[in-house]
């Protein structure tokens, strides 16, 4: 197929040059297809160098054996000989055919012009002078999250908190978008999206949340609580600044990013709304097992925002998030909620 676009663009290119003599038009095409044999060779070998060249990354990464190696290459080499050996041979049907009509060069040039603009979308232009373009600036991806959670409260550390560390968890899923800030370059990158988040809270020593007014607080319940859960539902839009290398795979018709197996930093942060929050309490009381699921607003923040980072390879990533916004509207002692875990973008 590239063959025949190049050839389309020579026939173009003589055709509207040398329209004034056929026997110079058909001498300039075929001298050009001459020419064209060897940048088909040169060109299959360079595919085939590239093809080899990832194989053997494979190779070092223990992605596939020696013996599988050898005969991907072999395969390879197979491959891209047919095609220099079927490219050629259409290219030399083109200059036979253009010797047999010399006398109607231009008539047969503007036929095999017309046909290859027609059915094969061709541009005219060589190699040389059309310019390689670049992937999509922007990209998107599926963005799942989840560890640990629990809250920064004023005056008091991690270690006194009033949550259980292994009990009180965070998830988020969402869809992301990627836009690359220069042109000809991937190293800086604008993430953005929407993510629903969840962020759990397990409150110590048979407590749970009970709503005064204006205030929230923690208090003992009347009985033992098997589990005392509260959770907060946020629909967010994160934006993070990401850096990192990619890898570039460049051909004659594109060129295109990878962050794929690379290193890469995101820092940012958030902006969204409290869309739910709830309280679980499950305990045991005259001889009956109950479950309360209470759904109300507990004085919690409307306006949701903060900072969050990731630091990861590949599609996993390290993943911190701290809110600026408290937990609670007009509390004596003002919690934060803080999350750390893993974060996979798909």
């Amino acid at each position: 197929m590239k063959t025949i676009v190049t050839i389309a663009t020579f026939v173009g290119v003589a055709l509207f040059a040398q329209l004034s003599s056929a026997q110079e038009a058909s001498d300039n095409v075929v001298e050009q297809l001459k020419q064209q044999k060897e940048r088909v060779i040169n060109a299959e070998k360079e595919a085939l160098k590239k093809e080899v060249e990832e194989i053997n990354e494979k190779l070092v990464n223990e992605e596939i054996t020696k013996e599988d190696a050898q005969k991907l290459k072999e395969e390879a080499a197979k491959i891209h000989a047919l095609n220099i050996e079927n490219r050629i041979a259409i290219i030399e049907n083109k200059i036979a055919l253009l010797e047999r009509n010399e006398g109607d060069a231009i008539e047969f040039l503007e036929k095999d012009l017309e046909y290859n603009l027609t059915f094969l979308g061709f541009n005219f232009g060589s190699d040389k002078d059309r310019e390689i373009p670049y992937d999509r600036r922007t990209t998107s991806n599926l963005v799942i999250a989840f560890g640990l959670n629990n809250a920064i409260v004023e005056g008091q550390s991690l270690d006194d908190s009033d949550y259980k560390i292994s009990g009180s968890r965070f998830f988020e899923i969402g869809w992301a978008w990627k836009t690359r800030v220069f042109k000809n370059t991937n190293f800086l990158r604008v993430k953005y999206g929407i993510s629903y988040t969840t962020n759990g809270l397990k409150p110590t020593d048979n407590r749970y949340f009970v709503e005064n007014g204006n205030q929230t607080t923690l208090e003992e319940f009347r009985v033992e609580l098997d589990k005392s859960k509260f959770r907060m539902d946020n629909l967010v839009v994160p934006v993070h600044l990401e850096f990192g290398p990619s890898k570039v795979r460049e051909t004659e018709k594109s060129i295109r990013y990878s962050t794929r197996n690379r290193f890469r930093i995101g820092l940012g942060g958030y902006v969204g709304a409290n869309i739910s929050t709830r309280q679980k309490l499950k305990y045991k009381e005259n001889g009956d097992r109950v479950k309360d699921k209470i759904k109300r607003d507990y004085n919690t923040s409307d306006l949701v925002y903060g900072l969050s980072g990731y630091i990861g390879f590949g599609d996993m990533s390290i993943y911190a998030k701290y809110d600026l916004s408290p937990i609670f509207k007009n509390a004596e002692i003002e919690q934060n909620n803080v999350s750390l875990g893993l974060r996979f973008d798909f």
